[in-house]
């Protein structure tokens, strides 16, 4: 990839450094040991990112008014930021590192006279803090790169990997008639969903309820709390409905445990089948492995670098707890699989792009904000590494990111890693005061998810016996 001397920002990164809808990601690795800045300074010195263009450039702009990536000699000491003692009044160590993250997500921007990315160590609670600007590139991106520092524990030769998601898509099987019915699906639930995503970005707006953000919300103070998951309690769940796969069970997840706090903390009673929208970040790249990385550092590379993810609307409805956990999962596998039949994603990008290039920046942040403000939460999930990897011998326990607050009082991150997927729950707290209490709504709902998939998974053979045909 050619690497000008003053480089302008993609239309995705202009979107990023507005105002309205300027983003940090927050990533958080959990050490098995504390380390200090001898060893950090190491590990960043011999990694690509003292190689990668957007890692060593400021942010500028010309005399227009357009932002641009000046590059820059990198001073690595000034990105390590050293904290030796204990951060906050918590004995626990999750509950200080959370309440750090969570005063970064309002009160801390990036300075612009370095390049935009920090490291915080905070050897007290053996943990490393990333900070990363969304203009930088999205979550898959920053992963990948991450992951070129570090080697699998049971490997240390070699780099973590990340599994592409399966493909179930059997197009080729179907007959002429199967395949016209499918576009003529494709083509009403795009129109469908790409109409509402245009209300959305004008004036329609989700019923206010006790989880509700709103203008000006983003500048609200934030608590942060985790949700801990297992892969293999999601694979079970996932595995008692045909078809389902583990977005699937999430969104299941949340479907119910929004329900159960609804239900538990709203002053008075709620509307059977409520609406409750959520905007979901979806990835639109080809892959998600480590060859992007190693591409784009090689001379004339056509591998992109970057920004590339589109946006869903989800919604999910409020339902009083029923005898059958597992209806929340089909109802949000029905919802999900029309989703996925219609180009919602990749048309909210190419729109977005659109918007960018010909009416700027700020009319597409406005448009952007719009849609926050008339939804209730956002989701993302990232797929992680399977096994667990070491950086610099030091061994990693465990991945959480969370980004800048917006105008949502609920934005929910959560990424896989080793068997475990950890969930951060970033809130206002003058919304929801104590976000562990909706983090243990999300997991008493997978857990009775579980249950109800057992039942039915030890019914399974049974049945398989009396009618072998």
């Amino acid at each position: 990839m050619r690497i000008d001397v003053d480089e302008p920002l993609t239309p995705a990164g202009r979107l990023f450094v507005q105002p309205a809808t300027d983003q940090i990601i927050n990533c958080v690795l959990g050490l098995d040991r504390p380390v200090g800045i001898e060893i950090t300074r190491s590990v960043i010195s011999d990694s690509l990112v003292i190689k990668h263009p957007r890692f060593t450039s400021l942010l500028v702009k010309d005399n227009h008014g357009r932002e641009r990536w000046k590059r820059v000699e990198l001073e690595i000491d000034r990105h390590i930021i050293f904290l030796p003692d204990a951060v906050g009044n918590h004995e626990d160590d999750e509950a200080a590192v959370n309440d750090y993250i969570a005063d970064l997500t309002v009160s801390c921007p990036l300075s612009t006279d370095k390049p935009l990315w920090e490291v915080h160590i905070l050897p007290a609670h053996k943990c490393v803090v990333m900070r990363l600007h969304h203009s930088l590139g999205d979550g898959v991106s920053l992963l990948s790169l991450m992951l070129t520092m570090c080697r699998k524990v049971s490997d240390g030769d070699k780099m973590p990997t990340i599994e592409p998601p399966s493909s179930s898509r059997n197009d080729g099987r179907k007959s002429a008639g199967e395949k016209f019915w499918k576009l003529l699906k494709v083509i009403w639930f795009t129109l469908i969903y790409m109409f509402e995503f245009l209300m959305r970005s004008l004036w329609v707006g989700d019923k206010k309820t006790v989880v509700s953000g709103g203008a000006g919300v983003e500048l609200w103070p934030r608590k942060l709390a985790t949700a801990k998951f297992s892969l293999d309690d999601m694979k079970t769940i996932k595995n008692a409905v045909d078809n389902t796969t583990i977005n699937d069970v999430l969104f299941g997840v949340i479907s119910y445990g929004l329900s159960r706090y609804l239900e538990i903390h709203s002053p008075k009673p709620l509307q059977e089948g409520l609406r409750i929208t959520g905007a979901a970040m979806v990835n639109l790249r080809p892959s998600q492995g480590l060859q992007e990385i190693t591409e784009l550092l090689k001379k004339d590379s056509k591998s992109r670098w970057g920004n590339k993810f589109g946006m869903m609307l989800l919604p999910i409805y409020y339902h009083r707890n029923g005898s059958n956990p597992l209806e929340y999962l089909k109802r949000a596998k029905r919802m999900i699989d029309r989703k996925k039949l219609s180009l919602e994603a990749f048309l909210s990008y190419k729109v977005g792009y659109f918007i960018m290039k010909c009416l700027g920046p700020k009319f597409a942040s406005l448009l952007n904000y719009r849609i926050v403000c008339n939804t209730s939460f956002t989701i993302s999930n990232v797929v992680g590494p399977k096994e667990e990897f070491m950086i610099a011998g030091v061994r990693v326990t465990y991945i959480r990111t969370t980004s800048s607050s917006l105008a949502h009082a609920i934005t929910m991150h959560m990424v896989s890693y080793a068997g475990k997927a950890d969930m951060q729950i970033l809130v206002a707290k003058d919304v929801i005061p104590y976000p562990e209490k909706l983090a243990k709504c999300l997991e008493d709902a997978l857990f009775e998810m579980k249950e109800a998939a057992l039942k039915i998974l030890d019914e399974k053979p049974s049945k398989f016996l009396e009618n072998p045909a």
